[in-house]
């Protein structure tokens, strides 16, 4: 059995089918850096054929990433395959198609409305047809945690034999508890004939809190990879958190005595990174890369840590990546200096890029007496480069007071054309979202507004996630500012942004001439 544990990132592929968590090709770019920076072994970038924009994105991830396996998604199906197989072939020796089917009895009845010969069948064809195409192939059978033993062992013995060399065992609904995992996974690799021809691997999922556990179960039975995402992201409860099962590896290596390709410091800024493009916060007491994860407010705390800092810690934050030394750079920092510290927090900014993020921080630096990590992070999401951008904030003035009902005064530019606008609301916040709903189609049902502070002090950056859905489509938006009504503004205009044929309206006579 290998004595290395092979970490399968999902962040962009699973992760992202999070409500609202949708990324366009660029922030998926800026994602996949950061993870091969981080060291995981495979990236699942996503499934091509579920649009042009996801097939685009994994052609590009295969093409510009070097270092992880990447890997596409297909369902047991000619089309999905031929379709995944184009998009990872410029990775070459490290393209991968994961294909998959459903295996249990209600799927199969169900949704699938197939025999499970035929399951079978599909699942071999498909894996032959997979490994024509491209040097590796992961079969998955979806819904094991709830599949007969039996016909699991029949469908993985099968797929082995016809080239499958990732075989994953995934409890798919959340359902199952760790002793009945790990004893899963262990019948098959003592059941199953060929099971030293394939590394096994899981995907667990959050539903009931154990998929982290689940997992652990699962590497002490025999798997050797592990699927899972930044901040534990992904459908409904999420997926199994890479930085718990990376640092659980790490911490207790005199129970995990197995090697990983994982930088660890890289683990909080690569977070941080996914937290600000998807607009999903972390929660203050989130293990790992929360914000209150080394916090010691306890007086017996404290003082166990100022004898022995080993008293109450297991590991050192500088070890995942928190920053001890808070202010890095201020209003006469120059670019090279701006650029080398997106460098240690994983980030890559080509030239162009630089110039535009460079100028952002100038002006935010003359409003900050501190600058910090997160300040730097935020300038990443306000990006204006960003692809699909149809309106942008050309400015914005507000009224407000204890006796006056506010009143804010938009100007946007969208597509290129100037529009106008003023309006009433009930706060500051509201007035403005008013504004700039009268001037653009589609805007949306408002799920969700919500106001962080990126850092302390009065000066800090308010960091507003919005959420929007308008049909079946949800999107986030995020913006930040100083101020906290023109951060509100700039995160509604970024979700608006992320939905489909935005365009101006058509002008009405109460807004002409504002």
């Amino acid at each position: 059995m290998s004595d290395r544990l092979h970490i399968f990132d999902t962040t962009l592929r699973d992760g992202e089918q999070s409500p609202g968590c949708s990324m366009n090709i660029e922030e998926k770019m800026r994602v996949a850096h950061a993870l091969g920076a981080l060291g995981v072994d495979i990236i699942e970038a996503g499934f091509p054929i579920a649009s042009p924009g996801d097939f685009e994105a994994v052609h590009r991830i295969a093409t510009e990433v070097h270092g992880p396996k990447i890997a596409g998604l297909a369902r047991a199906a000619v089309k999905d395959i031929e379709r995944a197989a184009m998009a990872v072939q410029p990775a070459g020796d490290n393209a991968r198609i994961h294909t998959f089917i459903a295996t249990s009895p209600i799927h199969m009845e169900a949704k699938l409305r197939m025999t499970p010969d035929q399951v079978l069948e599909r699942a071999v064809d498909s894996v032959k047809l997979a490994r024509s195409l491209v040097p590796e192939v992961e079969f998955s059978a979806e819904d094991a945690g709830r599949t007969e033993i039996d016909f699991l062992c029949r469908i993985v013995e099968a797929v082995i034999k016809a080239g499958a060399r990732v075989i994953n065992i995934p409890d798919t609904v959340g359902y199952m508890t760790p002793d009945e995992f790990g004893y899963r996974i262990r019948t098959l690799v003592e059941r199953v004939p060929n099971a030293d021809q394939a590394i096994f691997s899981v995907h667990c999922h959050n539903d009931l809190g154990l998929a982290v556990a689940n997992s652990l179960a699962a590497v002490e039975n025999g798997a050797r990879q592990v699927e899972c995402t930044m901040n534990g992201l992904g459908e409904r409860a999420g997926n199994a958190s890479l930085e718990e099962i990376v640092m659980i590896m790490k911490t207790r290596s005199d129970r995990y005595d197995l090697e990983m390709g994982i930088d660890t410091t890289k683990i909080v800024p690569t977070s941080k990174l996914v937290s600000s493009i998807t607009g999903m916060p972390v929660q203050a007491n989130k293990a790992i890369v929360g914000a209150n994860a080394f916090a010691h407010e306890s007086g017996i705390h404290q003082d166990g840590m100022l004898k022995h800092k080993k008293t109450y810690e297991i590991m050192t934050p500088e070890s995942v990546g928190w920053n001890t030394n808070r202010m890095v750079l201020g209003k006469h920092s120059g670019r090279a200096a701006l650029k080398a510290r997106y460098v240690e927090l994983g980030i890559e900014l080509d030239d162009a890029r630089l110039i535009a993020v460079f100028d952002r921080f100038k002006i935010l630096a003359d409003k900050k007496k501190e600058m910090f990590d997160e300040d730097l992070m935020s300038l990443l999401t306000d990006d204006a480069e960003l692809d699909g951008e149809h309106v942008k904030l050309i400015s914005l003035h507000v009224a407000s007071g204890t006796s006056d009902t506010p009143v804010a005064a938009i100007e946007l530019d969208i597509d290129g054309e100037i529009h106008k606008a003023t309006a009433e609301g009930d706060g500051p916040v509201d007035a403005a979202f008013k504004a700039i709903k009268s001037l653009v189609e589609p805007n949306g049902k408002l799920l969700l507004y919500s106001v962080n502070a990126i850092t302390a002090g009065t000066d800090a950056q308010g960091e507003v996630t919005v959420r929007l859905q308008y049909g079946e489509r949800i999107v986030n938006g995020q913006g930040s500012d100083t101020d906290i009504v023109v951060a509100s503004a700039n995160a509604l205009i970024a979700a608006l942004n992320k939905l489909p044929n935005m365009h101006a309206k058509e002008v009405h006579a109460q807004y002409s001439g504002v």
